[in-house]
């Protein structure tokens, strides 16, 4: 098992004030560290949210999340090169280009993105502006240079180095005029595919696009919104289906087991939406048992 270290990245810049920055606090509570065995890297604090729309970008806090995702790169590289195992809790889903940045500094490395959304849009087509439905896009390149191109690094992972796994949001996306990642080389796995030849097809399939010579590893990026919302409707953009709790330990036991994965945000989980913490007591064992090499038993896992 890596050696664990959690980073907590509470950031709501790419969403809005409302729940999501107190997540790393519920996972924590709900034992993660503890069944992790993890030690702490402490916290990176965001800068004040600013509830305006950028007129050139369309982007809600551009500037600042730029600024944020080079002090979480200036905190993840570090531990990379101590060989630690970071694990970011967030969060929104802005935060994966802090550590995407500090990865692309380091040499060339893949991504594999799990989430409900396949977070693709353009900042003119997103309906409000969060960065957090657009940072596929932003760390593959596309969108305004701010957040795109970083420091000059952009693209900071490749079309051909990146795995969506788990979406369901085809329509939804097409319908507000999201590009389509797949006409991209990007290689996409809908929660269709997953359904239709299992996950552990899928998964292994997927890795083989991410298990690769020319690439030094690869970033786990993981929503809490790819669960089924029988099981996660702490969330702030709902959608039905999606995953079982078994079946996200499954996807990251096989991801962590394939000995190229060199960290993970974890984001968008609202404790906000969970009272009486019941549903981060789940997710956390979820985490915990794919992290550690086991899967969730599926009477626990819906």
């Amino acid at each position: 098992m890596p050696d664990y270290t959690i980073l907590e990245a509470p950031s709501n810049l790419g969403l809005r004030p409302g729940g999501v920055e107190r997540l790393p606090d519920a996972l924590r509570a709900a034992g993660l560290s503890a069944m992790l065995g993890a030690d702490s890297a402490g916290r990176v604090d965001p800068p004040p949210y600013d509830g305006r729309r950028d007129p050139k970008t369309h982007l809600l806090n551009g500037d600042a999340i730029r600024a944020y995702s080079v002090s979480l790169a200036d905190a993840v590289a570090p531990l990379i090169e101590r060989g630690r195992f970071p694990v970011v809790l967030g969060g929104d889903c802005s935060i994966l280009l802090g550590p995407a940045l500090a990865l692309r500094r380091m040499g060339r490395y893949g991504l594999f993105f799990i989430d409900g959304h396949t977070d693709f849009y353009q900042p003119e087509a997103e309906p409000r502006g969060e960065v957090a439905s657009m940072e596929l896009a932003l760390v593959s390149g596309r969108g305004p240079a701010v957040l795109a191109d970083i420091d000059g690094f952009g693209p900071l992972v490749q079309d051909e180095d990146i795995v969506a796994f788990g979406f369901r949001d085809e329509e939804q996306a097409a319908r507000e005029g999201s590009r389509d990642i797949r006409d991209t080389p990007i290689r996409a796995c809908s929660l269709e595919e997953v359904r239709s030849r299992g996950v552990a097809r899928t998964v292994s399939h997927a890795l083989t696009r991410l298990v690769r010579d020319d690439l030094a590893g690869f970033w786990i990026h993981l929503d809490a919104d790819v669960l089924d919302d029988a099981v996660m409707p702490a969330v702030d953009y709902r959608m039905p289906g999606g995953l079982s709790l078994s079946e996200l330990s499954e996807t990251l036991d096989a991801a962590v087991g394939s000995g190229r994965a060199v960290g993970l945000t974890v984001t968008i989980f609202n404790p906000d939406l969970d009272p009486d913490s019941r549903i981060a007591r789940g997710f956390a064992r979820s985490l915990a048992a794919g992290l550690a090499g086991t899967v969730l038993p599926e009477s626990t896992g819906r």
